[in-house]
């Protein structure tokens, strides 16, 4: 028996945009739209018309999308107790948003009935009913969320079930189940929304779940498992409080580990890109460990999983990485064997003999400067020089040596200034310059460029993305070792390169040097 399709409504511009530090602009929301329609989303809750002018603003440009397959749904509530649907305004709200899908959620859970509306139960139905039934009468798809519904559920299954009757006389085309406070456990759901759809098989059955307990994914599969054919969710589990279910993995999970039918299925390929899209432009750090499209989800460290991974590739890897738009990496450090570092060299583009000498050697300096503090996860670009080096397969483009770096602040009310100096040769020849900048390594930055720019015009497109500082060896204080990481990056590409020392200039020069250095040597790699 073939199984149904799932539809998958997204969230994010909604229910997301309640997550602490989450924030959308008009223009990202319309973005992310089109975004999700190009990738099979079937459903795009825009926001609530009414509730704040962004919103409004988004459903006023929506309608000018040219939409292949994505519906947009204005969200909103049942009418109010001492209105009509028709004389409720923000019923109207949600008809003049102009949307094809109108979602309302209605109250489930009698404590809410009685302690928070402070209507009669009975009462209550008629709201859900007049309002769907409304919303129905002009033309409108309508999705019913039951909020609190397993909490209502669990008080009281009767007048649970009573409202999701109320819903369907109306003539609701899907009941959404809510986990609105996100505490319920894989059984939980399973029983209760199995209930539901045994009561009502000729209407489909929906679930709506948060991730206060950690579950929100395996939850709301749980609900899919007893026959529900509509879930909801959002991009990187963006939400209140710590986030709703994460359809990054949801949508994996569905299509490569269920086997359901979704009409995203054919970009498939495209999750961790949009994953990270919408991480972007809500300017949070993309999740390296989440799973399936974190950076992390197909990262091997250890020699004896590297090992394997090279050899039988999905004896440390559940999918195939590629089948979502992610990769597999290998990270060298002092934990890594021969294979690892042969499968990461030859990721950086650098092939070395297994069986040759040099090979232990290399393994060997980079336990080393492991141990010395150098961190090379995050730092490919630092130990694709240090490869280099080690083998004197190339010369670098130019030669160190020396530079001064002076602080001074001459009163306190005046700022701080850095001033560098700096000496290299390039191709032989001396370059001697200096710098300022606010900073020590805004100024060593500035006048090594200053030195190689002539010579090296394309600098100019490389970009400092990020730069971190860890102490090492805390317990020597303003002593101790730092390890100083810097992301650089141009026209697309980035990495990373690192340095130690327990000179905090040093340790960033050193940095500094390698992406240079790097940036010199990818467009060396791009011109040959």
């Amino acid at each position: 028996m073939s199984k149904p399709t799932i539809s998958i409504y997204d969230t994010t511009l909604r229910d997301g945009t309640q997550g602490e530090g989450v924030s959308f602009s008009v223009t990202d929301k319309i973005r992310i739209a089109e975004s999700f329609d190009q990738f099979g989303i079937d459903y795009i809750e825009g926001g609530w018309p009414g509730s704040n002018p962004r919103d409004m603003a988004f459903f006023d440009e929506a309608k000018k999308l040219d939409l292949k397959h994505a519906k947009i749904a204005a969200f909103g509530s049942t009418r109010r107790a001492n209105l009509s649907a028709e004389e409720d305004p923000q019923l109207q709200t949600l008809i003049d948003a102009g949307t094809p899908v109108v979602t309302i959620f209605g109250k489930t859970w009698l404590l809410h009935v009685t302690e928070v509306l402070r209507v009669k139960p009975e009462d209550n139905l008629q709201m859900i009913e007049d309002s769907v039934r409304f919303l129905k009468s002009k033309g409108r798809e309508v999705i019913y969320d039951a909020e609190h519904f397993y909490d209502g559920f669990r008080d009281s299954p009767e007048y649970a079930l009573s409202t999701l009757e109320a819903a369907v006389r109306g003539g609701a085309d899907c009941l959404a189940l809510c986990d609105t406070n996100g505490g319920k456990l894989v059984s939980e759901i399973s029983e209760m929304t199995g209930a539901v759809v045994s009561k009502f098989p000729d209407i489909q059955v929906g679930v709506h779940c948060h991730n206060d307990a950690g579950v929100g994914v395996a939850v709301s599969l749980a609900g899919i498992d007893v026959g529900a054919t509509h879930i909801q969710g959002t991009f990187n589990g963006y939400g209140e409080r710590v986030g709703n279910a994460n359809l990054t993995t949801i949508i994996p999970n569905l299509s490569l580990k269920m086997g359901y039918p979704l009409n995203c299925e054919p970009h498939l390929h495209r999750l961790r890109e949009l994953s990270r899209f919408i991480a972007e432009l809500a300017n949070l750090s993309h999740d390296i460990k989440a799973p399936y499209v974190g950076l992390s989800a197909f990262t091997h460290k250890g020699g004896a999983h590297a090992d394997a991974t090279k050899k039988v590739s999905h004896s440390y890897e559940h999918v195939d990485p590629t089948s979502i738009g992610n990769k597999q990496r290998v990270l060298v450090s002092d934990m890594a064997g021969r294979s690892s570092l042969l499968m990461k060299a030859q990721e950086l583009g650098f092939e070395i003999d297994r069986n040759s000498p040099e090979t232990k050697e290399i393994i060997d300096k980079v336990k080393e400067l492991e141990h010395e503090g150098y961190e090379f996860e995050s730092a490919d670009g630092s130990l694709r020089l240090l490869l280099d080096r080690l083998t004197s397969q190339r010369k670098p483009h130019f030669e160190f040596e020396g530079y001064r770096v002076i602080v001074e602040k001459r009163s306190p009310d005046e700022p701080t200034t850095s001033e560098a100096t700096i000496k290299v040769k390039v191709n032989g020849e001396p370059h001697y310059t200096v710098a300022e900048a606010s900073g020590p390594v805004g100024a060593l930055d500035h006048a090594l460029r200053k030195a190689l720019e002539k010579t090296y015009p394309n600098l100019t497109e490389l970009g400092l993305k990020d730069y971190k500082v860890r102490i090492l060896e805390s317990k020597q204080g303003a002593d101790a070792k730092t390890c100083v990481l810097i992301e650089s990056g141009d026209n697309g590409k980035i990495w990373g390169t690192v340095g130690a020392s327990d000179n905090i200039i040093e340790a960033s020069w050193q940095a500094i040097r390698d992406s240079v250095e790097y940036k010199l040597l990818l467009d060396e790699r791009e011109a040959e």
